[in-house]
């Protein structure tokens, strides 16, 4: 795959979890009717949305490490949630392993692409 689609397959899970977890906790499942603070676990997801819509490598090897952490609350929530927030934390998980998986192969790519140089 060429770095420019991996790039872009990144860039979309990320956003894509950046709206998933916004909505989860203020429209489609709040704990609290009306949405609750919960909804702030999405800023440090834009910590490194930047450096990823750039093509920025260093932020490539750190978000992964970071987004570690949404997979694991998914995790935990599936487990211990029923209905419709088990789906949505189910969904969490899927969109963080394949930001890591995406990633991390950008990574890699790019890191063989400098070499060959």
């Amino acid at each position: 795959m060429t770095p420019a689609l991996l790039q872009a397959a990144a860039s979309a899970t990320l956003v894509a979890l950046v709206f998933l977890c916004l909505l989860w906790e203020s429209v489609l499942s709040p704990i609290r009717p009306g949405g609750s603070l919960l909804m702030l676990k999405a800023l440090p997801l834009l910590l490194p949305l930047f450096g990823i819509l750039r093509g920025k490598i260093y932020t490539y090897q750190w978000a992964p490490m970071l987004v570690l952490g949404y997979f694991c609350e998914g995790v935990v929530r599936a487990w211990s949630e029923r209905g419709h927030s088990r789906a949505l934390a189910l969904a969490e998980i899927g969109l963080s392993i394949l930001f890591v998986v995406v990633a991390s192969w950008h990574v890699r790519v790019c890191s063989r692409q400098m070499r060959r140089m």
